[in-house]
């Protein structure tokens, strides 16, 4: 299964936003078969071009997006522009989407 993640990035830092990422894997794992591989598309573009705009990085997303089985949008997901268009995508175009709303 490639699993796609989706989660707010803006005002982030590295570490929070890969945190994110591990426990959105994890709960990718538990919702599926503990048997199945989860492969998951690298989505954080820790080196993108110094002068990279919004636009560009929810182009580069809509594009992993496109090869994903699965999209896990994490929690905050609904208060994020790019996120929201992605979870639209997803739904629009037939990739399954797992949602966190954890109040964490």
């Amino acid at each position: 299964m490639k699993l796609f993640i989706s989660q707010p990035m803006k005002g982030k830092t590295d570490e929070e936003i890969l945190k994110t990422r591990e426990r959105a894997i994890e709960s990718a794992k538990k919702y599926f078969a503990s048997d199945e591989e989860v492969e998951v598309i690298d989505s954080f573009f820790q080196n993108a071009p110094a002068d990279a705009r919004p636009l560009w990085f929810l182009g580069k997303s809509l594009e992993l997006l496109s090869t994903a089985d699965v999209a896990y949008f994490a929690k905050g997901w609904e208060n994020a522009r790019g996120c929201r268009i992605e979870n639209t995508c997803a739904i629009e175009y037939g990739v399954e989407v797992i949602k966190d709303y954890r109040k964490e």
